[in-house]
């Protein structure tokens, strides 16, 4: 496993090959205006959101769960975080990406608008077919927006590179998320 940091990047294996974006998180008990975060649940969404020549092009999240050419899916939403392991799921077959497309985010947004502060031992993490982990992205505490590009996978010669980007945006749903990504390309 490779833990990135803001702004590393690795290689993707040759090929393309299919790549799992796994999203987790847990409620900040402390949360919210004078620590009450409350029982209120935090529902955070997993997205991928495809360019192609600096334009939009798709984009795969709990309400279009699959893009045009079938190489990204959305499998699932969790709305409260629970449980262990990731809580939402998107796959990435590289090898079916349409020739279009050069950039892929993976994006992580607030359904209701919470500020990234309210969530705990929040990540990102990128696994290839065989459940090696390539890379983990931990989204630390403190971060003030209602979103976060966790990475940007993009087309590199014959292959793909992943880069670690966490920066935080303002954005609850991923369909607001266009234009503020542009500045990532």
């Amino acid at each position: 496993m490779i833990e990135l940091s803001k702004g590393q990047e690795i290689e993707l294996p040759a090929g393309g090959g299919l790549l799992r974006m796994g999203l987790g998180w847990d409620k900040n008990p402390s949360a919210g205006p004078f620590s009450s975060g409350g029982d209120r649940d935090v529902d955070l969404d997993a997205s991928a959101v495809e360019f192609g020549g600096g334009q939009l092009f798709d984009l795969a999240f709990y309400n279009n769960r699959t893009t045009r050419d079938g190489s990204v899916v959305h499998l699932g939403d969790n709305t409260t975080g629970s449980g262990e392991g990731d809580d939402e799921t998107i796959t990435v077959d590289l090898a079916q990406v349409h020739r279009q497309i050069d950039t892929i985010f993976l994006l992580v947004t607030s359904y209701h608008g919470h500020s990234l502060e309210w969530v705990a031992n929040a990540y990102c993490r990128v696994v290839d077919d065989e459940g090696t982990e390539l890379a983990r992205i931990t989204l630390t505490l403190g971060v003030p927006e209602t979103g976060v590009v966790m990475a940007r996978i993009a087309r590199s010669g014959d292959g793909w590179v992943l880069r670690a980007v966490a920066e935080g945006i303002a954005v609850k749903l991923p369909t607001e998320s266009g234009l503020k990504l542009k500045r990532f390309l």
